[in-house]
Formats: structure tokens, C-alpha cells, sequence
């Protein structure tokens, strides 16, 4: 077999097992999936989906909150303590 899968190492192979307690982890830090029932299936696929818009949401709120606070300091005097616990947070 040429696949990427039959060419890894037993020892740095992941089970089965370990692909499910992953997917089930990452599950329950989906707000979008998280709420579900428990009887309310969701493929594994569709967790890794969320996951990736889930991080990319979460980059762009980084994002957003940094030129706020960026924004917020241009209006401060720059010596005052609120200006320096703006900049540990940028």
C-alpha cells in the first residue's frame, strides 16, 4: 500500500479509539454542538468543520478586540496605568 497510513510507524499511528475520545473532546468546546442532546449524532467530519470555523471565529475576534484596544489606547495618556494595561493586553 503507498497510502500516507501504511507508511507511518506503528508508534505514531493513532487508534481508532484515540480518533473518537479526540473528536468527542473537541465536541464539547463547540458552542454550536456542545448544546446538542446526546442522542443527536454528529459525524465526526462535522466536528472538525466546526473546529476550523470555530478557531477561525476565534482569530478574528482576537483580531477585533486588539484594534479596540488599540484604538482605545490612542485616547489615553500613554504614561497612565489603564494605557499600560492596554499595551500587556495587545
Amino acid at each position: 500500500m503507498s497510502s500516507r497510513r501504511s507508511r507511518q510507524s506503528s508508534s505514531s499511528r493513532i487508534s481508532d479509539d484515540q480518533i473518537t475520545d479526540l473528536v468527542s473532546k473537541l465536541r464539547q468546546h463547540l458552542p454550536e454542538i456542545r448544546d446538542r442532546r446526546r442522542s443527536d449524532k454528529v459525524p465526526a467530519s462535522k466536528v472538525l468543520q466546526e473546529t476550523c470555523n470555530h478557531i477561525k471565529n476565534l482569530h478574528q475576534e482576537v483580531d477585533n478586540l486588539s484594534e479596540r484596544l488599540s484604538q482605545l489606547l490612542s485616547t489615553i495618556d500613554p504614561d497612565s496605568p489603564e494605557a499600560a494595561i492596554i499595551r500587556s493586553l495587545i
